[in-house]
């Protein structure tokens, strides 16, 4: 495997309610708020969830979708999903994660073996959808 020092900064998600994703994403998925306050009191545009210390996800309200003209062309594409972000956790942090979901009657996949990855075939992953309809698939390697 390469040594790549690129890593993954963010993905941005478009949701309807920002502070009812942050809450789904904290309590079902186990990820932290960041700038969830300031956003609360509109002092940030988005709140967002870490991931990891290098990553986060953007919890960008749909609303916004016609602001995004950082290129051009920007606009029309902004507020369509991607096709599905991939988590990738310990076997243990795994099973807890899809135990979550499963309390708070979050739909999962079955489980599916040697699926490829970053790192190669992971041994067990599953899908779900938040409730915006973004896809994640959950998946790990040990």
């Amino acid at each position: 495997m390469t040594d790549n020092t690129t890593r993954l900064d963010h993905v941005v998600l478009w949701v309807r309610d920002p502070i009812a994703a942050a809450g789904f994403y904290e309590k079902a998925v186990g990820l932290e708020p960041v700038r969830l306050t300031d956003f609360s009191v509109g002092e940030a545009p988005f709140p967002s969830v870490r991931v990891n210390q290098e990553t986060i996800l953007d919890l960008m309200p749909v609303a916004r979708a016609d602001r995004m003209t950082m290129l051009p062309g920007a606009a029309e594409s902004s507020g369509h999903p991607v096709n599905h972000v991939c988590l990738s956790l310990p076997a243990d942090d795994f099973d807890a994660l899809r135990s979550r979901l499963e309390e708070r009657s979050v739909p999962v996949t079955d489980l599916s073996h040697d699926s490829f990855g970053a790192r190669g075939p992971a041994k067990r992953s599953f899908y779900f959808r938040d409730p915006d309809g973004n896809v994640f698939e959950a998946r790990h390697y040990d």
